[in-house]
């Protein structure tokens, strides 16, 4: 059966890219299907045409990323490009499918073979995304998309790990949201690529705007800002203003995927591979962690004393690699 898949997958047919989709996004022989799609089969189409650009889109609920990924997705094939789209859904407690069906505000003309869109279900604790998404993604690039579509769920904070899997990072936010200081506090501005203000034809865009500017140019004093400058814009889904020019700035951003950019970027890894290594030990009841935890917890040893004995307790211990 899989063989036959990837047969088909090879002449470009859809289904099988469904059907394998599902696999992979189930967990199902994920290394055999990359193994597969790698190779083309006898007489099968031309090999992909090289790297897709892969982008995802960040922000919090409500704030219009299905509807401005639709948007682009006109712009895409109205260039003559073919676009795939991973949208992460909060997984419904009852059925464990996606909850909502962002698909359904990207409409697409069924007979359009240069666009695919899959709905993922994503569960909590995965930093708002899909399981085994950067599988997904070689499997699009595999078949020959152009550009690949991230959507996360939006869920704060954890929304900063896909930024490791896309060339391009874009965070949405919107006029009158509440706490202004949310997405200053969640860490997203220190990794977005590009800032688009959605709903710009609300009130208060100009207010959020300029307060954007003047948190990105207090970063740029400090030391602390991106490779590459983040833009901002204003755009509105509703009134098709700065769609356009957002798709002109993420067609130029050049490929990150692979690259070795920032020094931030290596400290953020290094960052989350301590946090796994640290849940790995701690959920194991690892005696040397448990004593020191105990001793900080106690005030027998100073904060950074204990900071620094557990960094190298992490790193030497024979934990689980991550």
């Amino acid at each position: 059966m899989l063989k036959t898949l990837l047969e088909r997958f090879h002449r470009r047919d859809r289904l099988a890219l469904a059907r394998l989709v599902s696999m992979v996004a189930r967990g199902e022989r994920v290394e055999e299907i990359l193994a597969g799609v790698g190779e083309p089969a006898s007489g099968a189409a031309s090999a992909p045409r090289g790297p897709a650009r892969v982008i995802a889109f960040t922000g919090s609920g409500g704030v219009g990323k299905s509807t401005l990924i639709g948007k682009l997705i006109e712009q895409v094939r109205a260039e003559g490009q073919s676009v795939a789209v991973l949208a992460c859904d909060p997984q419904s407690p009852l059925s464990g499918g996606a909850l909502l069906g962002d698909r359904f505000r990207m409409p697409v003309r069924p007979d359009d073979e240069g666009v695919f869109i899959r709905s993922l279900a994503a569960a909590g604790g995965h930093g708002a995304l899909a399981e085994h998404l950067a599988d997904l993604i070689r499997l699009l690039e595999a078949f020959g998309f152009d550009v690949v579509l991230i959507e996360t769920v939006g869920a704060g904070q954890g929304d900063t790990e896909v930024r490791e899997l896309v060339d391009v990072l874009v965070l949405l936010l919107q006029p009158e949201t509440g706490d202004d200081l949310q997405w200053e506090k969640a860490g997203l501005l220190e990794v977005a690529d590009v800032i688009a203000l959605h709903k710009a034809d609300l009130p208060g865009a100009e207010r959020i705007e300029a307060q954007v500017r003047a948190t990105l140019a207090l970063g740029v004093s400090a030391g602390l800002s991106a490779a590459s400058p983040v833009a901002v814009l204003r755009i509105s889904s509703r009134s098709g203003e700065g769609i356009k020019e957002l798709w002109q700035i993420l067609a130029a951003r050049p490929l990150r995927r692979g690259r070795r950019t920032s020094g931030r970027d290596l400290l953020r890894l290094a960052q989350q591979m301590l946090a796994a290594r640290f849940a790995v030990a701690e959920a194991a009841g690892q005696s040397e962690l448990q004593q020191l935890l105990a001793a900080w917890q106690q005030g027998e040893i100073a904060s950074t004393q204990a900071a620094l004995a557990l960094v190298n307790l992490l790193i030497s211990a024979p934990f689980q690699q991550v």
